[in-house]
């Protein structure tokens, strides 16, 4: 056999669809027909109380149950989800966090309950705490304990569930939040390595087994548009590693020191205008992590066409499926050794990510750490993010069919009455709510309370291990929400950097010359700087746009307030009494927007807070309508890139509304 082909065609890489909605009925419903279409591993979605801990009745999940993933309360939410799918067979992804610990206690107990040990079981839980304070925001409790459920997994696991991965180091949300390739390497490498040192200094696994723990850390990855440069990230990320396993912690087993990754390709460059352009976008970036061998994802999942827009149909996800498979079996690109190897550029790539990578690692250590520098790193990613808007916004980063190219068809994707998008029933929340309740009614409540109880103890003793515990809560009957909540009790609150307030001012001062001027002249028309009030109500941590809007709002010369996420309607009408703010910003994206942005502009005309109230997200134009009616003065979507041309339009309108009370 030739040097330049392979003796035998890989394997191709486990190929799964991230999916899930509403209740565990529908969503078992759904990945049974993905497995029957060739998908062959489960990628899980939790909706954002699940993903919180927070029960369906909880006041911080209305509007939230089930939008962005399946609702999952209890074990026998579990039992259903997996209904009729062989566990001890199965490889399980589950994409959540802080309540990994839980969700992993549910799957054993599930796995238990139908004859299946806990040893056959092979998966991934995400579980990476420190990227939910930089990106994603579906954090629970504070860093230092969550660090702790994290280390208490991973020895778990390690020493009863040892084909399972259970972190799953996650830069994903990075890129989305704006991470340049050297930032996402560094940020992702500087976490594994926090991980790795908590769970070496609980002592809760042998030195003997170390390598073993250092084997089970998994990397999930973004892929953006940049395809030579994406390639050359990921093997710089894995020499990287193994420098790390080899100096740092001494392993010397060659199969303990790969670099395991999964990967969704990027779905921060998907476009709601011309959305059929993202086909293309989503094969180039697959094609990135599988044409290296030296560097191909271990498993993988690509989003679908339409997630700039909503909720992806089953149509669509089949679709994206499809193209991984066309890709492993019609192409050649399993027949060869590293077709990089040898190349000029790719070696001068990977030695060029690799400095600067090793680099900003070194500030994060400086910083003390992973942990200890969440608010450096947050800072860094707002002002990365706000440099990449700008690149959009001036035209220098072309993005075909929103800032060029913009002359097109009408596309009939979209031309449906569905528009193009699956929209979750509007019942489900009120059916999981009745669910709960028939749930708490038919368990043994002494049993749930003696189990709530020894967790507490459990979490209040820093040298035990959270799991025993939290499976035994599961297997009584326990929830979600109240396992969380015996947790918050035990860690206390949390609130993350925002990384507005640190971002250094923006270094190109001639794009905000014009809107300067007119925050001025607007400004000295109501006799004080305009006061923007910037929120998130509900469970949404995607806070990447909220944050550009308030970071340009400040540039350009504004009052900002801007708390974080998850506040309730009744936070941001009280705040923006309190402040006495000349506008409203609310920023939804997830799916959420119908029953809470409403919400909060009754709660302000209760307040008698007279400002204008715009709105921003993944938005369909029949719900910006509705929006409208309700009292919404702008609704603002993907589409919307121009972030100065937002800010006029949000000084117009608190002149127009200044002009009006003027007159009367």
């Amino acid at each position: 056999m030739s040097e330049h082909r392979l003796p035998e065609r890989d394997r191709p890489w486990v190929m799964r669809t991230y999916a899930g909605h509403s209740d565990a009925k529908r969503s078992n419903e759904l990945y049974r027909g993905n497995l029957a279409k060739g998908q062959t591993g489960l990628s899980v979605a939790f909706d954002l109380p699940t993903q919180t801990g927070y029960d369906p009745d909880h006041v911080l999940a209305r509007g939230e149950v089930g939008k962005v993933g399946v609702s999952v309360a209890h074990k026998g939410d579990m039992h259903q989800l997996f209904d009729g799918i062989p566990l001890d067979e199965m490889n399980t992804s589950m994409t959540i966090n802080a309540t990994a610990a839980w969700l992993l206690g549910l799957y054993i107990t599930v796995a238990e309950e139908n004859g299946v040990e806990r040893s056959a079981l092979k998966g991934t839980t995400q579980n990476d705490i420190i990227k939910e304070y930089l990106s994603r925001g579906t954090y629970a409790f504070p860093p230092e304990p969550s660090m702790r459920l994290i280390a208490d997994m991973v020895a778990f696991s390690v020493n009863e569930v040892p084909s399972w991965n259970p972190t799953n180091i996650c830069s994903y949300h990075l890129q989305e939040a704006g991470a340049t390739p050297v930032q996402e390497i560094a940020y992702a490498l500087s976490t594994g390595i926090a991980v790795l040192d908590e769970v070496k200094a609980r002592g809760q696994v042998a030195d003997a087994d170390f390598p073993k723990v250092f084997g089970r850390i998994s990397f999930f990855v973004n892929a953006g548009i940049r395809l030579i440069e994406e390639i050359g990230k990921l093997r710089a990320m894995g020499r990287l590693w193994n420098e790390i396993g080899r100096e740092r912690y001494g392993v010397t087993d060659e199969k303990m020191l790969r670099f395991r990754y999964g990967v969704q390709v990027n779905s921060l460059g998907l476009t709601e205008a011309q959305p059929e352009n993202n086909i293309q976008r989503i094969v180039l970036e697959a094609l990135a992590v599988t044409l290296s061998r030296d560097a191909r994802a271990r498993a993988l999942q690509l989003p679908a066409w339409n997630e700039a827009m909503g909720l992806p149909r089953p149509w669509d996800q089949q679709w994206s499926l499809r193209i991984q498979q066309v890709l492993a079996n019609e192409t050649d690109l399993l027949e060869y050794p590293d077709v990089f190897e040898g190349s000029k550029v790719m070696d001068g790539l990977v030695e060029e990510l690799i400095e600067g990578a090793r680099a900003e690692m070194a500030v994060v250590e400086e910083h003390g750490g992973a942990v200890a520098a969440v608010p450096y790193m947050k800072a860094r990613l707002v002002e990365s993010h706000r440099e990449r808007v700008a690149r959009i916004e001036s035209g220098e980063q072309k993005v075909v069919g929103q800032n060029s190219f913009t002359e097109s068809e009408d596309s009939p994707l979209t031309a449906g009455a569905d528009g193009g998008i699956l929209t979750p029933d509007p019942e489900v929340e009120r059916e999981r709510v009745e669910a709960l309740e028939a749930w708490k009614s038919e368990r043994d409540e002494d049993a749930v309370k003696a189990a709530l109880e020894e967790l507490g103890r459990v979490a209040a003793d820093n040298g035990q291990n959270i799991m025993p515990a939290t499976i035994a809560a599961a297997k009584a009957g326990a929830t979600t929400g109240e396992w969380a909540e015996v947790l918050r009790e035990a860690f206390g609150a949390y609130r993350g950097p925002t990384g507005v307030s640190s971002a250094a001012p923006a270094a190109d001062r001639e794009q905000l010359e014009a809107i300067r001027a007119r925050v001025d002249e607007v400004s000295e028309q109501i006799g004080h700087r305009i006061k923007i009030l910037v929120g998130k109500p509900g469970l949404d941590g995607h806070s990447n746009g909220s944050e550009q809007i308030a970071l340009r709002a400040r540039d350009a010369g504004m009052e900002v307030i801007y708390q974080g996420i998850r506040l309730t309607p009744e936070e941001i009408a009280e705040s923006a009494l309190q402040e006495d703010v000349d506008v409203i910003g609310l920023s939804i994206l997830s799916g959420s927007h119908l029953e809470l942005v409403p919400e909060v502009v009754r709660r302000l005309r209760d307040e008698q807070v007279d400002a204008p109230v715009v709105a921003g997200g993944i938005i369909p134009p029949a719900d910006a309508k509705r929006l409208r009616d309700a009292g919404v003065d702008g609704v603002y979507t993907p589409k919307d890139f121009d972030i100065n041309k937002i800010m006029g339009e949000i000084v117009d309108l608190v002149a127009k509304r200044a002009g009006s009370r003027a007159a009367a």
